[in-house]
């Protein structure tokens, strides 16, 4: 079998070719322009950074591919769906006002930004999982599934969960409408917070199974166990976060649902990828906020291959010198310091990401065999 081939260049700057240049040479040599694009929309799946985190990747970058795609003729737009959890990117406006003020506009990437799931997060699309051992369908924000071509833009970095955060994550949880994100992280039902429910009954409207009950006395919601079957709607349908669910799913299994909601958006399309080894953080761009680096910047990668491709940066991080100042360099200079030969457990003892590239080639998704071909 062949090998997938990584298309892989560093961060130098030579003969002052900008770095937005490099990258969009980068993708042509992995053969993106293969792809029919004209005419066609093409959605460009990446994160816009949680206000208070400034990791996430330059919207430079995003305007390098979504001007790549439309010298083919395509139609592009950067997309993402909204959070589970409380933030400043859980509904559709606050999602546009947060990448909106981390500099992702139509004038800065020269495209729209388009918030896949809808207002509340609940605008998906149930989408067949062929060979899913956990998902049979996956909900996903419905502006993804309606692009003809999907490319995603991944800023490779730690996480606390999933060991990193690299394409499989990208497109897995973060096509994942709230419901879909629920759906991967937790198999239980949710709770509601009292003190900051409201009583406004809002979140009856979208519960068609009578999971939910409204205690008149106390003027407040409460959830009926024997009814409710966790689909995780009424976290989308309350304004005020007083619904949410924890995050209870074992990391094999999260990586799992994970690698299946991948496949749910790549296959029987034309899909291609992108991933950036460059501020290197301990943890997700879901956070308010960033850790030091653990790692030096390494360079741009890009495949037709989401498995092979997330196989080599993290092949090419385990070959980087961790850097002092920050949580891994901390860890490792402990007294009882227990070197698991890997940076991003050394960094998350508890976190592991090897789970879903073995089951993401398993189902069909990729292969973690690859030739790195480096310009």
């Amino acid at each position: 079998m062949e090998k997938s081939k990584v298309y892989f260049t560093d961060f130098r700057v030579r003969d002052g070719e900008p770095l937005p240049l490099k990258l969009k040479r980068l993708m042509r040599a992995a053969g993106v322009e293969q792809i029919d694009m004209d005419g066609k929309f093409a959605a460009i799946k990446m994160h816009f950074g949680e206000l208070g985190n400034i990791s996430y990747l330059r919207p430079n970058y995003a305007k390098a591919v979504a001007d790549l795609v439309k010298e083919a003729g395509g139609v592009p737009f950067l997309t993402d769906c909204n959070t589970l959890y409380p933030g400043s990117r859980k509904n559709a406006i606050e999602h546009l006002y947060c990448a909106w003020e981390n500099g992702f506009t139509p004038m800065t990437v020269g495209c729209p930004v388009i918030i896949a799931d809808g207002l509340k997060g609940m605008d998906d699309v149930a989408v067949p999982v062929e060979g899913g051992l956990h998902v049979k369908e996956a909900k996903i924000g419905r502006a993804i599934m309606d692009a003809d071509i999907f490319i995603s833009l991944t800023h490779f970095k730690g996480h606390e969960m999933t060991g990193f955060g690299g394409t499989i994550k990208n497109i897995g949880m973060g096509c994942g409408s709230r419901a879909g994100k629920k759906e991967q992280h937790s198999t239980g039902k949710p709770a509601i917070d009292q003190e900051l429910c409201r009583g406004c009954k809002r979140c009856m409207r979208e519960c068609a199974n009578q999971g939910l009950v409204f205690d008149e006395t106390k003027r407040k919601m409460q959830i009926d166990s024997d009814h409710c079957v966790g689909c995780g709607r009424c976290v989308g349908a309350c304004n005020f976060d007083a619904i949410s669910f924890a995050n209870d799913m074992a990391t094999k299994e999260l990586n799992e649902r994970m690698a299946e909601y991948a496949k749910a958006v790549v296959d029987g399309r034309p899909n291609f990828h992108v991933s950036l080894i460059v501020d290197v953080s301990p943890y997700c761009d879901c956070h308010g906020e960033n850790d030091a680096p653990i790692l030096p910047n390494v360079g741009m990668l890009a495949s037709f291959d989401p498995i092979a491709l997330d196989q080599a940066c993290a092949d090419l991080c385990q070959q980087q010198e961790p850097l002092p100042n920050s949580v891994l360099g901390e860890n490792m200079r402990r007294a009882d310091f227990c070197d698991h030969h890997d940076h991003f457990e050394n960094t998350t003892v508890d976190a592991e990401y090897k789970t879903c590239l073995a089951h993401g080639e398993r189902i069909g998704l990729g292969s973690r065999t690859y030739e790195l071909v480096t310009l």
